[in-house]
């Protein structure tokens, strides 16, 4: 599964873990994870996020 990395502070999402305190459990796609999902560290949208 591919990481995506926020543009705005470096935080790596990565699909194995997910991101448990915001909702997604791992195993999430990145393209799986809703449209209002946000950063956990600095709130930037989904959009934010590059592929890594």
């Amino acid at each position: 599964m591919e990481k995506w990395k926020c543009t705005v502070c470096g935080y790596v999402y990565d699909p194995t873990v997910g991101d448990p305190d915001g909702g997604i459990a791992p195993g999430t796609k990145f393209e799986n994870i809703p449209d209002e999902w946000v950063c956990p560290i600095c709130g930037a949208g989904k959009d934010m996020f590059e592929k890594e």
